[in-house]
């Protein structure tokens, strides 16, 4: 089993409950201390107190099993609103919010996000044709052509 595959193990058995789930896990060997960056997300949003608690959590049990070298950092956040959506839960978990997709075949759309399927996800989309009032249009996107999916912060 790869060193990957524990720590992702190790961060799994110590999130605070159910509505909380693994969203990236690196290990990053570069410079004099290896640096391990974990992205916890909830679905009801991730609290400070709860990122304290997985980093005590994970970095004692790392420690007792002696994973990483002694000297090592430890980073447990939640991911920016800049990190690209890549799960279920994640896309669920911001129904009502607008998304920017770029899609495999390089083309962008934005819109709100009002399904998540099984299998694909449906947005809102305005449409503006030329000489004509600008209207809401459903679009259905498969998650296998999306390539990035952001979503997009509104300061209204």
């Amino acid at each position: 089993m790869s060193l990957n595959h524990i720590l992702e193990e190790i961060v799994i058995k110590h999130l605070p409950d159910e509505s909380h789930f693994l969203v990236d896990i690196q290990l990053i060997e570069k410079g004099s201390k290896p640096q391990l960056k974990v992205l916890i997300d909830a679905d009801q949003g991730v609290s400070i107190e709860n990122c304290a608690l997985v980093s005590r959590m994970v970095g004692e049990e790392i420690e007792a099993k002696e994973l990483l070298p002694e000297a090592y950092i430890l980073e447990v956040s939640s991911p920016g609103v800049d990190f690209p959506l890549d799960s279920k839960r994640q896309y669920t978990k911001n129904i009502g919010r607008n998304l920017k997709l770029t899609l495999i075949d390089g083309k962008e759309t934005e819109g709100k996000l009002i399904e998540v399927g099984v299998s694909e996800i449906t947005l809102l989309t305005k449409i503006k044709e030329k000489g004509k009032k600008a209207h809401d249009q459903e679009f259905t996107v498969p998650f296998e052509q999306i390539k990035k999916s952001i979503v997009l912060v509104s300061f209204k």
